[in-house]
């Protein structure tokens, strides 16, 4: 079984002042206040959407 690649997403700006579009994908990230955090395998889907709003996050390897 192959190992994923994991990461954390943390969020660190807010999204009150930023495209809808962005706010959708941050929500759907699984972010909701400044300083949450999730963790995703790094597929290309999570990867696409980090890259689209990473003006607004911070990204680990877990």
């Amino acid at each position: 079984m192959a190992d994923t690649k994991q990461i954390k997403v943390t969020l660190v700006k807010s999204t009150i002042a930023i495209l809808p579009a962005h706010k959708k994908i941050v929500k759907a990230l699984g972010l909701t206040k400044i300083n949450s955090f999730k963790i995703h395998n790094a597929n290309d889907a999570i990867l696409g959407m980090i890259a689209k709003v990473n003006y607004l996050l911070k990204v680990e390897n877990v």
